[in-house]
Order: C-alpha cells, then sequence, then structure tokens
C-alpha cells in the first residue's frame, strides 16, 4: 500500500510555499456591493490571498501545518512555522472574519470553504503554537453557519465539485467531534435524512469538471456516521462492488489537458477517490469482500494522480492536500 513519506511531504510542501503568499492570480468569490468593494484580494483576506482562490489557500495552510507536525524534523518544517507565526495572527484573522459580515456574504464558500477552515482549526489546534487560539472567532463562525444552514437545506447537494455537502459533513464532523456535539448530532441527523434510504447507486459519474466522486464521498460519510451499522448500508447501497461494479467507481478518470483548471479537477478526483476507497476498506473490515477490490481501486486511483500534483499551477495551487487526503488520510 502507498504511503505517505517524508518524500512526499517534502515535495507537497514546497509547492505549496511557494504559491500560498502569490496573491495574483486569484479567483475572488465577492458579490460588489459598491466601488469601494474593488480592492486587491489582500485587503478583503489578510491570510487566505495566495494559491489562486480563498480555499485552496485554507486548506494549503492546512496541509503545511500537517506536514509541519508530522515530520518536525523536514528541511521546510521551520519556514512552514516562521510563516504560520507571521499569518495566522488576531489581527489578520480579524479582517478575514469582517469579510464574513459584510453584506451579501452569507453564501460565501458555502459549504466547502467553511468545512476546509474547521479542518485548518483542527489541525492547528495540534500544534504547541497561538495558530489555533487566532483562528477559533472563523472556526466558530462557520460552525454556526453550519448550525444555521443544515437545517433548512431540504435536499442534499450530490454534486462532485464544491457545493458536495457529504465532503463537507465529514471535515465540519471531524472538527466538531471534540468541540461541538450538537453539531455532530445535527450533522448525523442530516446524513441520516438524506442518505440512510440510497440502494443500489447507479455512480453515473465523473462529470467532465468533478474533484469528488459523489457516491464514493457519500458512502465515506456514512461509514463515518453509521459505525457498526455501516457494511450493511454499503452493501445495499453498492451492492455489486465485490464484482467491481458500476465499473466508473473502480476506474481512474483520464485527464486531457492539465493547464485547463476545470479539466485538471479530474486528478483531483482520482486522488480523492483514492482517499475514500481506503477509508471504506477499513471500515469494512479485512474479512469484507469488497475491501481488497477497494484497496485495490485506491492504488489504482493514487498511481494515475500522484505524478501530477506538480507541474501545472492549475492542479499544483491544490492537488497537495488532496494527495495528503488519500495518503494518510482525515485523523489526526
Amino acid at each position: 500500500m502507498t504511503d505517505l513519506t517524508p518524500d512526499h511531504a517534502v515535495r507537497f510542501a514546497t509547492a505549496t510555499l511557494s504559491h500560498l503568499g502569490r496573491e495574483y492570480p486569484y479567483k475572488m468569490d465577492l458579490v460588489l456591493t459598491g466601488p469601494e468593494d474593488a480592492r486587491p484580494p489582500r485587503e478583503h483576506h489578510p491570510i487566505f490571498h495566495g494559491s489562486f482562490d480563498w480555499h485552496s489557500c485554507v486548506h494549503g495552510w492546512w496541509q503545511i501545518l500537517r506536514l509541519a507536525r508530522l515530520y518536525p524534523d523536514l528541511p521546510v518544517a521551520a519556514e512552514i512555522r516562521a510563516r504560520a507565526d507571521a499569518m495566522l495572527v488576531p489581527g489578520k484573522a480579524a479582517g478575514e472574519l469582517a469579510f464574513l459580515d459584510r453584506p451579501m456574504a452569507a453564501g460565501f464558500e458555502r459549504p466547502y470553504g467553511w468545512a476546509w477552515l474547521l479542518a485548518l482549526h483542527a489541525e492547528a489546534e495540534q500544534h504547541n503554537a497561538p495558530w489555533a487560539a487566532a483562528l477559533e472567532p472563523l472556526a466558530l463562525a462557520f460552525a454556526a453557519r453550519f448550525h444555521a444552514f443544515l437545517p433548512k437545506l431540504t435536499y442534499p447537494l450530490r454534486v462532485g465539485t464544491h457545493f458536495n455537502i457529504a465532503f463537507a459533513l465529514l471535515l465540519a464532523r471531524h472538527w466538531a467531534a471534540l468541540r461541538d456535539p450538537a453539531l455532530v448530532a445535527l450533522i448525523d441527523a442530516r446524513a441520516r435524512d438524506w442518505f440512510a434510504g440510497d440502494r443500489d447507486c447507479q455512480a453515473w459519474e465523473p462529470g467532465g469538471d468533478e474533484f469528488l466522486s459523489s457516491a464514493l464521498t457519500e458512502a465515506n460519510l456514512m461509514a463515518v456516521v453509521l459505525g457498526d451499522a455501516f457494511p450493511a448500508w454499503f452493501d445495499a447501497f453498492l451492492p455489486r462492488a465485490a464484482a467491481h461494479q458500476p465499473a466508473t467507481l473502480f476506474t481512474p478518470a483520464s485527464v486531457s489537458d492539465r493547464s485547463d483548471g476545470k479539466i485538471a479537477h479530474l486528478d483531483g478526483l482520482n486522488l480523492s477517490r483514492a482517499w475514500c476507497w481506503r477509508a471504506i476498506a477499513a471500515k469494512l473490515g479485512a474479512a469484507h469482500p469488497v475491501t481488497p477490490v477497494a484497496e485495490a481501486a485506491a492504488e489504482q486511483h493514487l498511481a494515475a494522480a500522484l505524478p501530477h500534483v506538480t507541474g501545472d499551477y492549475m492542479g499544483e495551487h491544490w492537488l497537495a492536500s488532496f494527495a495528503l487526503l488519500a495518503l494518510d488520510g482525515l485523523a489526526d
């Protein structure tokens, strides 16, 4: 099984450090309410103004902090800590929080960026540093948004892009497990409402610009929510998985043009599928007939994507975070 190594860590962190502070090009998530809003990215986002867009910057920080914790003696670890000391500070976090209070910002980065900010905060809390305290007001603000949003989301968002609700709930639940039991209960209830009755998934995927598997991300979430009841649910959800069906879930996506930012999403799909297949196999257990099939599928998807984590900025500004998920999972 392919696992995270120091060589991976250096490659990923070096690439991410190169673009965390790179202000341009940058894709703003901004509704202009007047001419005064037409300002440079760093004025709106004192911390998260690099890596092409806000959410990629957030999970880039998650990635490098985690790598610095897992491999504290890496040559890049000192640079990561110094960068965090300069950027993850209360004053800059206050600027990020102020953006959330702007008119027309209620849907800002919903739900993908919300979830990644919680993941970043959870990682920061693992360090003997003031970074988590600085980020805590932001984390609490996004947790409050989940509390308000989930009860009114009548139908689940099953797409394979940033709006996928199962992916967001996986990350948010991970943060909430030791911090917000009411949010855990809400996430579990909504996951059961939306997904508990799903049967014989056809897995009509991937779409041409997707980086998440709707089917496998849902299964990954339900593995966490259902616990011991997950294998029975999974057997009904993907009843022919042991026979490699639906075949699309076992076939790595082909990427025709890695300079096209949307098509490059498919490298991320291969990485996120690898993460999901590994997590599903772990929850099913060694004796389940799907487990070896899932583990083999994970390896195939990793082999298709890992060589392309770096090389073109349209993938390089975000893929290393998904490579880290694929190689080492979400748990601390």
